[in-house]
Parts: C-alpha cells; sequence; structure tokens
C-alpha cells in the first residue's frame, strides 16, 4: 500500500513538472499578453463604441475569438521551438523543452492537436475565421521551418501577425474606428524592433547552424542603422497621428510615446553585449504593454 502510494505521489510529480515545462513550452506570459492586448481593444473601442448607440455586442463571441488566437499562437511557439532545437541548445540551453520533457514527435502531436482546435474554434464564429486562423497557423509553420532564417522577411512576417491580433478584433465587429489602426501600426512597429533586437541577441547560435538573419548577413554597426531608420519612421508617424487625434488627450499619448522611443535608440547605439540586446527587448515588451494600457485612455 504504501509503495503504490509512493508511486502514485512520484506520478503526480511527474505530471505537474512535465505540464509546468509545457506551459512555457507555450510561452504563457506572452499568450496573456495576447489576451489581455484583444480584451482592452475590445472594451474600450469596440464595446464602447457599441454601447455609445445602445448595441450590445455578444460577449461569447469575443471570448470564442480571443481562445481561438491565443490556440494559434500557443502551437506557432510549439513548431518554432520544434524546429529550433538545435539552435536553442546554443542560445537558451536552459530552456529546452522539446527534445528533454517531450519528444519531437510528442510536440507534433501537439501543435497538430491545439491548431485543428484553433480551427474548431474558428468555425463556431464563422468559415471565415476559421480561414484567418488556418491561415496565420500556416505562416507561422513557413516562419518556423524557414524564414525565420532569411534576413528580414522572417521578422516582417512575425510583425504582421502580431499586429493582426489587433486588427482582427476591429474587423470581426466590424469597428472601422481609426485608434484600432493605430494600435495596429504601433504593433506591428514595436514587435518588428524587436524581433530584429532579438535576431542580435541569438546571433551565436544563429550562425553555427547557417542561418541568415539581418545582423549575420548585415553586421551589428549596419543593423543598428536600419532599427534607427525604423525609429524615424515610427516617430514620424506617432507626430503625424497625434496632430489627427480627435481629442487632445490622444495627441498627448501619441507625443509621449516618442520619448520612449528616443532612449531605445540610445541604448541601441550603446548597445555591444548579448545582455544588453536582452535588455532592448524586454523594454521592447514593456513598450507594448504600455501601448496596450493607453488604449484605455485613447
Amino acid at each position: 500500500m504504501k509503495r503504490m502510494k509512493n508511486t502514485l505521489t512520484l506520478k503526480g510529480e511527474k505530471l505537474v513538472w512535465v505540464t509546468t515545462h509545457l506551459i512555457k513550452l507555450v510561452r504563457w506570459p506572452n499568450l496573456l499578453m495576447v489576451f489581455f492586448t484583444q480584451y482592452v481593444v475590445f472594451v474600450f473601442i469596440v464595446e464602447k463604441k457599441s454601447s455609445d448607440i445602445g448595441f450590445w455586442l455578444p460577449p461569447h463571441e469575443f471570448y470564442l475569438l480571443t481562445l481561438g488566437t491565443v490556440l494559434v499562437a500557443a502551437a506557432g511557439y510549439i513548431i518554432n521551438d520544434y524546429y529550433d532545437i538545435k539552435i536553442d541548445l546554443v542560445n537558451k540551453p536552459r530552456r529546452i523543452v522539446i527534445g528533454s520533457i517531450i519528444s519531437r514527435r510528442q510536440a507534433l502531436f501537439l501543435h497538430s492537436l491545439i491548431t485543428s482546435l484553433a480551427l474548431c474554434v474558428g468555425f463556431l464564429l464563422s468559415w471565415r475565421v476559421a480561414c484567418f486562423f488556418a491561415a496565420c497557423a500556416f505562416f507561422l509553420w513557413i516562419y518556423s521551418n524557414s524564414l525565420k532564417r532569411t534576413p528580414f522577411l522572417g521578422n516582417l512576417l512575425v510583425s504582421l501577425l502580431t499586429a493582426a491580433t489587433i486588427w482582427v478584433v476591429g474587423l470581426y465587429f466590424r469597428e472601422n474606428n481609426r485608434i484600432v489602426y493605430v494600435y495596429t501600426v504601433f504593433a506591428f512597429y514595436i514587435s518588428l524592433l524587436r524581433e530584429i533586437i532579438k535576431d542580435m541577441e541569438d546571433t551565436k547560435g544563429d550562425s553555427v547552424y547557417g542561418c541568415k538573419t539581418l545582423p549575420i548577413v548585415l553586421g551589428f554597426r549596419r543593423t543598428k542603422i536600419v532599427l534607427l531608420v525604423l525609429l524615424v519612421f515610427f516617430t514620424f508617424l506617432l507626430a503625424n497621428y497625434a496632430q489627427m487625434a480627435t481629442t487632445a488627450l490622444q495627441s498627448v499619448i501619441y507625443y509621449a510615446f516618442v520619448f520612449p522611443i528616443l532612449f531605445l535608440a540610445y541604448k541601441i547605439l550603446r548597445a555591444d553585449r548579448q545582455k544588453d540586446y536582452a535588455q532592448l527587448s524586454m523594454f521592447c515588451k514593456w513598450l507594448m504593454l504600455a501601448g496596450v494600457l493607453s488604449l484605455g485612455f485613447a
């Protein structure tokens, strides 16, 4: 009896251990960010506008939409790690899940299962949403399989998919609000900057396995120039949006983001170690979160 109890305890501990690593595999903080972003867009833009005209949008549709989005993103993280096992052994050896905690075959099964669930959720909303989820899952697979190892194209694709998490909420609920497009562009630019910075952080492993990312092809100095050019365009866009803002508060919010953008440019120029690029990547995450929170005042 005691032996059976010990066996059950060990199995329970192993299950918890595996589950914990699976949650890490799908990047739960990023998934939480996806949900939070879509929730804020829905509450402060879509629902607020609809309540102004006395129309209530069914909340279950939003939760199905965001559930499908989160499932597609989770499947994307799994397939990304599936193709990046060797690279991650160099860049992030302590974070390896596929090949150590679960097998490659189990990872593929999990990816297929989660993607299938996302498509089922999409069909509950409409065939168009299901097609949208299928397209996103396909592009995430293409990115992980090949585009991630090419200069700029992979960064561009991931940034477009990140921006789509905001855009799809406005599109599905037929909310043609200019603020939705402003924040879609904001998400695109911050994601693009972060993806390039992450490539600079992961150059060691990428170069060992023949990846042709932007910093490997152009070098760090020229990649920094690319980042600065993007930051200049982004700053002009923010200033333009501020001038076209319909309220003084919107204008102040857009101008306020110029200061962290300038700080980011300064830190990019100063960065020269892997640790520096990791900090810049985290700064972009916080900037994205600040952008999402500012939706409550836009």
